[in-house]
């Protein structure tokens, strides 16, 4: 038998034994990854691919950076875990970096992104009670119809998408859904009662859902107005994402707590963080909330390598012209097949109509030609290359879509 009848092999093999000792709580494509370096992976048979879906944005800064490995490797030779019982040393460098690089005055250390938005809805309870003087056990948060904010059991009690919430109830009260994307609708849910509006600056689960112009703007006066503290979910956002620091910057709005996760790493280790005016995060006293492995060194180490290399190679910027760059080149590309293409940056979504057959046959065809890409909600296509992308890249990126949708 031959290398390459050994590798399909392989292939087969390991996809097997994902169906039989696995949760069956994902549907991937059947390529099997091995190994990545920048935009592109290997999988077992030594296919290359570009990836553009950068583990939902969590690979920004491309698969494997050095730097950020180099800062991994040197930390884990030292410490890598005291629990949040004892100091470490790069805690509080992580905090100062973070803090002035975001213009925050607080940050609160955590793990995955649905823990960060678990932390804010905590804050934003604790913060109704305590400051705005709601009464005990009537606090109400606002989310957006249609959000994705994570997979806890409080977190889809307030999704609309009946994928998420089916079969996982009984849910949290205390939330109330608004339109995305509409201010009126936001002013009319406010209520005495309401401590937060949560809400992601473009809804990216959803399908790179981009609200009106002057949405975020509009909901940051009314939250002012009606002392209500704005969460802004920038998780998959945020990190130069959209072209910007954060997506927030497009309008010029600032949140009161803003949650950032995933590309916080680099795709290393787990880290998030809820970051926070102080008026806000000091309703948190000792004993309260907390992670054992939230700011635990390796994590802080790995993120401030990977927040530096953000921003000291120019990867915000690049995200933003190639971004345009790639859209453009989407757009021209003019197939029947096309409903819509959008995005902000490099966030980017192919929309299809409805009788084009779906998404899932784009994304495989495109997977035989080198290029990873992943269907969301049946019929749109989500494009999040790592910010490192080329402008050669992204035209290679286009040329494959034009080949497969004409």
């Amino acid at each position: 038998m031959n290398d390459i009848a050994l590798s399909r092999s392989l292939t087969a093999d390991l996809i097997a034994l994902e169906g039989l000792y696995g949760a069956k709580n994902y549907k991937p494509l059947d390529v099997v990854l091995t190994r990545g370096e920048g935009v592109h992976v290997w999988d077992v048979e030594g296919n290359r691919y570009l990836d553009c879906l950068s583990a939902y944005s969590a690979v920004n800064q491309g698969h494997c950076h050095p730097k950020i490995l180099e800062a991994m490797v040197a930390q884990a030779s030292r410490l890598t875990l005291t629990s949040r019982a004892f100091r470490n040393d790069q805690l509080a460098p992580f905090y100062e970096e973070l803090c002035a690089l975001t213009g925050s005055h607080k940050a609160l250390p955590m793990n995955s992104g649905a823990e960060a938005v678990e932390s804010a809805i905590k804050v934003a309870r604790k913060w109704g009670y305590e400051v705005k003087g709601v009464p005990a056990g009537q606090a109400e948060i606002i989310v957006a119809a249609d959000n994705f904010h994570g997979r806890t059991v409080a977190i889809v009690g307030f999704s609309t998408d009946p994928q998420s919430r089916g079969g996982f109830g009984p849910f949290a009260p205390g939330f109330k859904v608004a339109p995305y994307g509409d201010a009126a609708a936001l002013e009319a849910a406010i209520g005495p009662n309401t401590v937060a509006f949560l809400v992601e600056p473009i809804q990216g689960e959803a399908g790179v859902i981009i609200p009106p112009a002057g949405y975020l703007k509009r909901a940051r006066e009314l939250c002012t107005e009606h002392k209500v503290i704005l969460i802004l979910d920038e998780i998959q956002t945020g990190l130069g994402r959209t072209g910007k620091l954060l997506a927030e910057e497009h309008e010029g709005v600032e949140a009161d707590l803003t949650l950032i996760g995933k590309a916080l790493s680099g795709g290393f280790y787990p880290v998030s963080a809820v970051l926070s005016n102080s008026e806000v995060m000091d309703v948190l006293h000792p004993g309260e909330h907390g992670s054992t492995f939230g700011g635990n060194p390796l994590a802080c180490a790995v993120a401030r390598a990977a927040l530096r290399v953000l921003t000291e190679e120019g990867m915000i910027d690049n995200a933003a012209r190639v971004g345009d760059r790639l859209q453009a080149s989407l757009a021209a590309i003019g197939a029947d097949s096309v409903k819509e293409v959008r995005g902000r940056g490099l966030m980017i979504a192919v929309e299809l109509h409805a009788e084009a057959g779906g998404a899932r046959p784009v994304c495989e065809a495109l997977q035989a030609r080198g290029l990873l890409a992943k269907e969301t909600h049946d019929h749109t296509i989500r494009i999040a290359p790592p910010l490192i992308l080329t402008d050669a890249q992204a035209d290679w990126i286009a040329e494959q879509f034009d080949a497969v949708l004409q």
